[in-house]
């Protein structure tokens, strides 16, 4: 009896071609996603380390109890030694008394940040900006031409786009709605999304697994300059 193996080869995932849109909504091009950046597969593991050890590495540890060597006062004992039919005690500030140390209680010299290596977190990335490709939550947009900072137009602008790629909730959505990756630092722009409290605004150079999840849709300007901000980071590993 003879028993044949089954050998199944992987096909390669094709390039995602995706549609640029200008800020009324009007589809101006096409681009495809670079496979180095939007191609990778999903590792939720290695996701969740990296996004859980940046939110350590952002906690402030401000709560801080007092211990009963930091508590004032306690100089003198509050009564003999002996004789008085009591339990002896040395002070006031013991952690048994009213008013005195705590025991074990939290220590703001606590240190909860994580090491993150920097082929896990550009690993992560990856993962994630792949992920968003695949779901389509990634719209791309040649430019936000903002004369002076303007919410007005900035609404319209998120409406059009809305209406234009078919993410429904990009504007409604009233948290964690869309991240806004910007090419280069544009302050008209920033200050004229600054009034949404669904939408946050982030250099591309500066993109992290963690802000990428935190919101549903990724708005990516300048896609050419864009995706090479960040095949550069790729090719420094």
């Amino acid at each position: 009896m003879t028993t044949e193996k089954k050998t199944t080869k992987k096909t390669a995932a094709a390039p995602i071609e995706m549609p640029i849109f200008s800020m009324d909504g009007s589809k101006v091009g096409t681009t495809t996603l670079p496979e180095a950046l939007f191609s990778a597969p999903w590792k939720a593991d290695l996701v969740h380390q990296v996004t859980t050890a940046m939110q350590a590495n952002l906690r402030q540890n401000r709560a801080h109890t007092k211990d009963r060597a930091e508590v004032s006062g306690g100089g003198k004992k509050p009564w003999k030694q002996k004789g008085t039919g009591q339990a002896r005690h040395s002070s006031t500030r013991s952690p048994i008394w009213r008013h005195g140390g705590v025991t074990f209680g939290p220590r703001n010299e606590r240190d909860y940040s994580e090491k993150i290596n920097k082929k896990m977190r550009l690993g992560a990335l990856i993962s994630v900006l792949s992920k968003k490709a695949k779901d389509g939550e990634i719209i791309l947009v040649d430019k936000f031409a903002f004369a002076e900072p303007k919410t007005a137009l900035a609404k319209t602008a998120l409406a059009k786009l809305a209406e234009a790629s078919g993410a429904a909730t990009l504007a409604s959505k009233k948290k964690n709605a869309a991240l806004l990756a910007l090419a280069a630092y544009d302050k008209n722009a920033i200050k004229s999304f600054s009034n949404f409290g669904s939408l946050m605004t982030e250099e591309v150079r500066n993109l992290n697994p963690l802000n990428v999840m935190t919101s549903k849709y990724l708005i990516i300007e300048k896609p050419e300059e864009s995706f090479a901000a960040l095949l550069a980071r790729t090719n420094s590993k």
